[in-house]
């Protein structure tokens, strides 16, 4: 089944013009000159022509310091237009993106600047305070991104190409900057486009190597999916790091190749800010992580549906229907009232917080990837969501679960196709352990597959758990059921002892507004310990809850770190 629905995904594709990645950015550029491109929220606007201007400074930096195609160029900052050109301008030149998450501490930026061997690294101001460019002793030059300065130089010519960059780019363009002036890098499918470092959630960091292709089969399955449902020149919101393959292609690069206008969230993305930015930007098509959704949901939904009056009208068949539709439209409008649908991918969604989207008629879908994907593997419209899953393969991709009866039976989920990335750098062996000789490249996820080629992710292979009895315990299950109980802000499942045991974050702020105490806040955890084993088998049944005073450390896509608390 899982082939057949690779030959006509693939035979779709094949039919179409297939431009370049780069060549899609030009076009892109050309076609829309004069509209809004990139807006820095509450901030500057950038039309596409000051993005080509901007990209062209940019590569007359490069070319009169001796950068060179193939060069690594580093960049770390929070979302911003300045970091989405820096990003442009370093992929149009020819040279290689290590775009580097600005959560990650100094010393993990200078490691990853180093093992990367880049030349240049442009910085955001929440990052150029912390670095040491001792630490970095191969690097060339830091740019300094709110506006392109040098904050270190090591070359005559770097000092030379910053300190007359108007100069230079007046005697390239005496008269004026035009359209016609642009002639991009012409790039080659397997030609190594971008080294992206994993965030992940063990604690080591790999660079993932993801060629133009991967990028451009990314790109071009959003425009065929998703540009027939949105306006030209319609706003987006970046709220995911761009440094992160999921933010970077359906928030960034997907928008910049329809033409449309993004706004960057510029600053710590907290709920209210990504509320109050919703209603401001009224995107057309909202790319959110589970943790996102579920306080929005929780927070500003749940209080005022969770009534008697409207729980009596839900179950009246006569009503119910209206009722649904008017609380859909109220959602909607929490999600800024303008949306074609909600994407939510980078780790499994709520199944009450699912379960009652869909129950209003809300257009939710969840899709499925990775960083070694760049990051697309599935998704499906909403129309043909299946609840529960993670989508269907996307064009291109074949999908695969390594189990004797995959519809049933658990296994490893494996992929091959355009999408999938070149191998780690410098890293032959975890390449190998990846990358099998057919060309599927191994998730480490588990799921299943049912015959429409739906999947269904049941957790992580490296969480998984050995019951007393040798039954496999997938703690991501637990967990989503523990997370929608009283007083449950964030919750994981680890083994103590061949014991299972959950370390539960509360809801500090609805308790404190209740009046609770933290010895009946452990009295509710132990109430929702016993309701919770109920509702599973006695093989992993709960033995305690432990309270966790402080947020659980999060890698930027929001899903916890678990080795730090196994």
């Amino acid at each position: 089944m899982e082939v057949l629905i690779f030959a006509q995904s693939f035979l779709n594709c094949a039919m179409e013009e297939q431009l370049s990645f780069n060549q899609r950015i030009q076009k892109s550029i050309i076609d829309n000159w004069n509209f809004d491109a990139l807006t820095d929220y509450k901030g500057a606007t950038l039309q596409y022509n000051d993005v080509a201007r901007k990209i062209e400074k940019v590569h007359i930096i490069f070319k009169s310091s001796g950068i060179e195609q193939g060069d690594k160029i580093a960049i770390c900052g929070r979302n911003s237009a300045h970091w989405a050109v820096a990003f442009l301008a370093t992929l149009t030149y020819g040279a290689v993106a290590v775009p580097i998450l600005n959560e990650f501490n100094a010393d993990q930026i200078h490691n990853i600047v180093n093992h990367s061997g880049a030349k240049l690294l442009f910085t955001g101001d929440y990052v150029a305070k912390d670095i040491n460019a001792d630490n970095m002793p191969e690097l060339e030059g830091i740019i300094y991104l709110p506006d392109f300065s040098l904050t270190l130089s090591r070359t005559e010519k770097l000092t030379f190409a910053r300190e007359h960059l108007n100069e230079l780019f007046g005697h390239k363009y005496p008269k004026y900057f035009r359209k016609e002036h642009i002639a991009y890098h012409i790039d080659e499918p397997e030609e190594l486009a971008i080294i992206n470092y994993t965030s992940g959630t063990t604690g080591f960091s790999k660079g993932v190597m993801i060629p133009y292709r991967a990028l451009q089969g990314n790109v071009e399955f959003c425009l065929r999916r998703l540009s027939n449902h949105m306006p030209q020149h319609c706003n987006m919101l970046s709220m995911l790091p761009m440094a992160h393959t999921y933010g970077m292609a359906v928030e960034f690069l997907f928008p910049i190749a329809y033409g449309s206008h993004i706004f960057f969230l510029n600053r710590l993305p907290s709920p209210a800010i990504i509320a109050q930015a919703l209603q401001d930007v009224k995107p057309a098509v909202v790319v959110a992580v589970p943790l996102i959704v579920e306080k929005i949901i929780r927070k500003r939904v749940f209080p005022k549906v969770q009534n008697n009056l409207l729980k009596l009208l839900l179950n009246m068949p006569m009503v119910s229907k209206k009722v649904k539709h008017q609380i859909c439209v109220m959602v909607l409008q929490a999600f800024g009232g303008n949306m074609y649908e909600l994407i939510v991918g980078g780790a499994p969604l709520n199944q009450e917080v699912e379960q009652f989207l869909i129950g209003i008629g809300f257009p939710l879908t969840v899709g499925y990837g990775t960083t070694e994907c760049a990051p697309l593997i599935a998704y499906s419209d909403y129309h043909e969501f299946a609840p529960g899953s993670c989508g269907q393969p996307v064009d291109n991709m074949e999908v695969k679960i390594a189990s004797a009866d995959p519809a049933i039976i658990p296994g490893e989920i494996i992929t091959r196709g355009k999408n999938v990335m070149l191998g780690y750098y410098k890293n032959e062996e975890a390449t190998q352990l990846a990358l099998d000789e057919d060309g599927w490249y191994h998730t480490g996820d588990t799921g299943t597959m049912d015959y429409q080629g739906n999947i269904f992710i049941r957790g992580r292979i490296k969480n998984m758990l050995l019951g007393a009895n040798g039954q496999n315990i997938y703690p991501e299950e637990i967990e989503d059921k523990l997370s929608s109980m009283a007083m449950v802000s964030e919750c994981i499942v680890v083994q103590r002892e061949q014991k299972l045991v959950a370390l539960v974050y509360p809801d500090y702020e609805e308790a404190r507004n209740m009046g609770f105490t933290n010895e009946e806040l452990q009295d509710i955890m132990e109430q929702n310990r016993n309701q919770l084993n109920t509702q599973l088998p006695a093989y992993c049944k709960i033995t305690a809850i432990n309270i966790h005073e402080e947020e659980f450390a999060k890698t930027p896509k929001k899903s916890i770190k678990r080795y730090l608390y196994q």
